[in-house]
Protein backbone atom coordinates (compact mmCIF):
# COMPACT_ATOMS: atom_id res chain seq x y z
CA UNK A 1 0.00 0.00 0.00
CA UNK A 2 1.19 2.96 -0.86
CA UNK A 3 2.17 5.66 1.82
CA UNK A 4 0.13 8.19 0.47
CA UNK A 5 -3.12 5.83 1.32
CA UNK A 6 -2.05 5.33 4.83
CA UNK A 7 -4.64 7.66 6.90
CA UNK A 8 -3.25 8.05 10.36
CA UNK A 9 -5.20 6.72 13.31
CA UNK A 10 -5.63 9.99 15.20
CA UNK A 11 -7.77 11.76 12.04
CA UNK A 12 -10.01 9.07 11.88
CA UNK A 13 -13.49 10.32 13.73
CA UNK A 14 -14.92 7.47 16.36
CA UNK A 15 -18.11 6.34 15.43
CA UNK A 16 -19.51 7.49 18.14
CA UNK A 17 -18.58 11.28 17.22
CA UNK A 18 -20.07 10.92 13.61
CA UNK A 19 -23.62 10.16 15.49
CA UNK A 20 -26.07 13.40 15.29
CA UNK A 21 -26.27 14.15 19.53
CA UNK A 22 -29.95 15.18 20.44
CA UNK A 23 -30.26 18.77 21.17
CA UNK A 24 -30.46 19.31 24.55
CA UNK A 25 -31.25 23.17 24.41
CA UNK A 26 -34.96 24.01 25.35
CA UNK A 27 -36.77 25.46 22.73
CA UNK A 28 -40.50 26.78 22.12
CA UNK A 29 -42.35 24.90 20.76
CA UNK A 30 -46.17 24.74 21.01
CA UNK A 31 -48.42 21.20 21.67
CA UNK A 32 -52.10 21.91 21.05
CA UNK A 33 -52.91 18.94 23.08
CA UNK A 34 -51.12 20.12 26.30
CA UNK A 35 -52.28 23.80 25.64
CA UNK A 36 -55.61 22.59 25.66
CA UNK A 37 -55.21 20.50 29.15
CA UNK A 38 -53.70 23.57 30.22
CA UNK A 39 -56.75 25.93 29.25
CA UNK A 40 -59.20 23.65 31.05
CA UNK A 41 -57.20 23.16 34.10
CA UNK A 42 -57.05 27.03 34.60
CA UNK A 43 -60.75 27.10 33.92
CA UNK A 44 -61.26 24.97 36.79
CA UNK A 45 -58.68 26.66 39.26
CA UNK A 46 -60.73 29.74 38.87
CA UNK A 47 -63.78 28.09 38.93
CA UNK A 48 -62.11 27.07 42.73
CA UNK A 49 -61.15 30.39 43.55
CA UNK A 50 -63.64 32.73 43.01
CA UNK A 51 -66.50 29.73 43.81
CA UNK A 52 -64.62 27.66 46.54
CA UNK A 53 -63.79 29.50 49.99
CA UNK A 54 -62.35 26.97 51.95
CA UNK A 55 -62.09 23.27 52.52
CA UNK A 56 -60.07 20.55 50.94
CA UNK A 57 -61.26 21.66 47.54
CA UNK A 58 -60.20 25.07 47.88
CA UNK A 59 -56.90 24.24 49.78
CA UNK A 60 -55.31 20.94 48.80
CA UNK A 61 -56.79 19.67 45.57
CA UNK A 62 -56.32 23.31 44.11
CA UNK A 63 -52.92 23.01 45.27
CA UNK A 64 -52.81 19.12 43.80
CA UNK A 65 -54.25 20.54 40.38
CA UNK A 66 -52.31 23.65 39.91
CA UNK A 67 -48.69 21.45 39.37
CA UNK A 68 -50.55 19.90 36.84
CA UNK A 69 -51.56 23.02 35.19
CA UNK A 70 -47.68 24.10 35.32
CA UNK A 71 -46.50 21.02 33.91
CA UNK A 72 -49.72 21.09 31.17
CA UNK A 73 -48.42 25.01 30.33
CA UNK A 74 -44.60 23.42 29.74
CA UNK A 75 -45.06 20.84 27.66
CA UNK A 76 -47.37 22.42 25.83
CA UNK A 77 -44.88 25.48 25.31
CA UNK A 78 -41.55 23.78 25.20
CA UNK A 79 -39.53 20.75 23.72
CA UNK A 80 -38.43 19.98 27.40
CA UNK A 81 -38.68 16.24 28.28
CA UNK A 82 -41.31 14.72 30.42
CA UNK A 83 -38.96 14.12 33.38
CA UNK A 84 -37.18 17.50 32.79
CA UNK A 85 -40.71 19.44 32.61
CA UNK A 86 -41.93 17.33 36.02
CA UNK A 87 -38.67 18.53 37.70
CA UNK A 88 -38.57 21.81 36.88
CA UNK A 89 -42.64 22.42 37.70
CA UNK A 90 -41.56 20.48 41.29
CA UNK A 91 -38.81 22.87 41.46
CA UNK A 92 -41.16 25.82 41.16
CA UNK A 93 -43.80 25.12 43.31
CA UNK A 94 -41.47 23.71 46.51
CA UNK A 95 -39.75 27.12 46.04
CA UNK A 96 -42.29 29.06 46.28
CA UNK A 97 -43.84 27.55 49.01
CA UNK A 98 -40.81 27.64 50.98
CA UNK A 99 -40.64 30.87 50.02
CA UNK A 100 -43.91 31.28 52.46
CA UNK A 101 -41.49 30.58 55.32
CA UNK A 102 -40.45 34.45 54.37
CA UNK A 103 -42.07 37.69 54.68
CA UNK A 104 -41.48 38.30 50.77
CA UNK A 105 -44.96 39.52 50.22
CA UNK A 106 -44.32 41.90 52.92
CA UNK A 107 -40.66 42.76 51.48
CA UNK A 108 -42.03 43.52 48.12
CA UNK A 109 -45.32 45.46 49.76
CA UNK A 110 -47.43 43.22 48.38
CA UNK A 111 -49.10 41.58 51.78
CA UNK A 112 -52.47 43.32 50.82
CA UNK A 113 -52.71 42.43 47.37
CA UNK A 114 -55.43 40.17 46.87
CA UNK A 115 -53.65 38.40 43.89
CA UNK A 116 -50.29 37.84 45.09
CA UNK A 117 -51.87 36.06 48.33
CA UNK A 118 -53.60 33.97 45.81
CA UNK A 119 -51.00 33.34 43.52
CA UNK A 120 -47.73 33.03 46.15
CA UNK A 121 -50.19 32.04 49.20
CA UNK A 122 -49.78 33.53 52.61
CA UNK A 123 -48.81 30.46 54.67
CA UNK A 124 -46.42 27.32 54.32
CA UNK A 125 -48.12 24.22 54.45
CA UNK A 126 -46.17 20.44 55.09
CA UNK A 127 -49.75 19.50 53.14
CA UNK A 128 -49.24 22.01 49.89
CA UNK A 129 -45.53 19.65 49.21
CA UNK A 130 -47.49 16.76 49.13
CA UNK A 131 -50.14 17.60 47.46
CA UNK A 132 -47.47 19.07 44.31
CA UNK A 133 -45.28 15.76 44.88
CA UNK A 134 -48.76 13.57 44.18
CA UNK A 135 -49.80 16.02 41.38
CA UNK A 136 -46.45 15.32 39.58
CA UNK A 137 -46.41 11.73 39.93
CA UNK A 138 -49.95 11.58 38.77
CA UNK A 139 -48.66 13.37 35.49
CA UNK A 140 -45.77 11.04 35.38
CA UNK A 141 -48.35 7.94 35.83
CA UNK A 142 -50.53 9.37 32.76
CA UNK A 143 -47.03 10.11 31.09
CA UNK A 144 -46.36 6.58 31.15
CA UNK A 145 -49.28 5.12 30.33
CA UNK A 146 -49.91 7.13 27.39
CA UNK A 147 -46.21 6.01 26.21
CA UNK A 148 -45.04 9.89 26.37
CA UNK A 149 -42.35 8.54 29.54
CA UNK A 150 -39.83 6.89 27.85
CA UNK A 151 -36.85 4.95 30.05
CA UNK A 152 -33.97 5.46 27.91
CA UNK A 153 -31.37 4.07 30.54
CA UNK A 154 -30.92 0.51 29.64
CA UNK A 155 -28.13 -1.68 31.33
CA UNK A 156 -26.81 -4.20 29.00
CA UNK A 157 -25.59 -7.58 29.83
Amino acid sequence: MPLNQIKPIYLEQPKILKEKKKSTIMKLQFNKYYLAIAHFLLLIELAIAFIIKTGFIRYTFGDYLVVILLYAIFRGCTNMSVRASALVVLFIAYGIELLQLTPFLAYFNLESSTAANLIFGSTFQFGDLVAYTLGIFTVLIIEYYNGNYKNTHTIKV
